[in-house]
């Protein structure tokens, strides 16, 4: 396999840096952070380099909060100096991971993404009468860091891009100090203060979930055979003609896991026709049609409340509010919500924002 050095000086140069800044500025130039930084760019960028160059560049501190996406997760946001050498570090590594991901990997992969993995997925369901769906159990805060740098260290042979990588992981250790750890077979109580956890947020994070889980894709594809594969983060299905496969790569799943120090929720792990609906990235995907999750639309009915409620008050601008619309209406109109769309958004101050489609 081959391996990659004099990556540093490439990471640490200015024009990467910049390309850096531009890429962690999307879609945030209005955050003050942004904005404070942009307003001295040349002196903060090339200050950045020194720190980069004279490898004295330390991590600052995590904002943590929580959101709920259904469920409750710990969101834990980066500073933007951070954030700038994250897209530097990745503009230089994640293509030379990229190579050896599979193609039916979709999370954080440009032409991917979740409307392509539902897509997939439904073809899949097209051709394939049962279906195992998984998801992995804590799998951020779980992360083993150990086991992420092996697999870092095994492509890149360059210590000063290793030892930045590494200061990224020791930045976020911690970071889910509330979720506990799992005990695996052969452990002791010192296995318990393994450093682990990647910070929800990070681009780093995203990038290097799919290295760390890009062994059990090969595995399930190459060595189960499984011919109808799709993962989107730790949310992953595996479809069959046959039934009983199903069941014995369910257990051949959860053992690789383990040696992943990872687990699956296994009550949710079950063997099901394809045809009865596949919950799946917020949507219920059926050989033919798509449904959104009941859930989903809920929450888009409260946070759209929320957001008329702000305009009325004046806090947020039609604007802000058309764009959160459209920006839904987009997202939903991939399956058969024409109907939910109607109902919820009909009123005089949202029709000019619905469109039809």
């Amino acid at each position: 396999m081959k391996t990659y050095k004099h990556l540093y000086d490439q990471i640490a140069s200015f024009d990467n840096l910049f390309l850096a800044f531009k890429k962690a500025r999307r879609g945030k130039r209005a955050r003050p952070d942004v904005a404070e930084f942009e307003f001295n760019l040349e002196a903060n960028l090339l200050k950045l380099q020194n720190t980069l160059e004279t490898e004295t560049y330390r991590p600052g501190r995590y904002h943590n909060f929580y959101i709920t996406d259904p469920k409750l997760r710990l969101i834990s946001a980066a500073p933007f100096r951070d954030r700038v050498v994250h897209h530097a570090l990745c503009n230089l590594i994640e293509p030379i991971f990229e190579r050896s991901f599979i193609f039916d990997s979709y999370a954080n992969r440009l032409k991917k993404g979740t409307h392509a993995a539902i897509d997939r997925a439904q073809n899949f369901s097209q051709k394939y009468p049962y279906v195992l769906k998984c998801d992995i159990e804590h799998f951020f805060p779980r992360i083993d860091h150990q086991l992420l740098f092996a697999q870092l260290a095994h492509r890149l042979a360059d210590s000063q891009t290793l030892r930045l990588c590494r200061l990224i992981l020791s930045s976020g250790a911690g970071v889910h100090k509330d979720i506990p750890p799992v005990l695996f077979h052969g452990d002791d109580l010192f296995s318990t203060l393994r450093p682990r956890g990647l910070p929800i947020g990070n681009l780093t994070s995203q990038f290097w979930a799919n290295v760390y889980l890009n062994p059990l894709d090969h595995f399930i594809k190459h060595e189960l055979k499984c011919p109808a594969y799709c993962r989107y983060v730790d949310d992953f299905l595996l479809f069959s003609a046959n039934k009983a496969a199903l069941h014995e790569w369910r257990a051949a799943v959860i053992a690789y896991l383990a040696g992943l120090r990872l687990t699956l929720h296994e009550n949710e792990a079950q063997v099901f026709p394809g045809a009865t609906g596949i919950p799946f990235l917020g949507w219920r995907i059926y050989p033919h049609h798509l449904l959104l999750r009941k859930r989903n639309g809920l929450a888009f009915q409260r946070r759209y409340a929320r957001m008329r409620h702000d305009y009325a008050a004046g806090k947020i601008s039609f604007a802000h509010l058309d764009a959160s619309v459209q920006g839904w209406i987009a997202h939903v109109r991939h399956g058969n919500t024409w109907g939910l769309r109607r109902s919820l958004l009909a009123t005089p101050l949202s029709l000019q924002a619905m469109g039809r489609g």
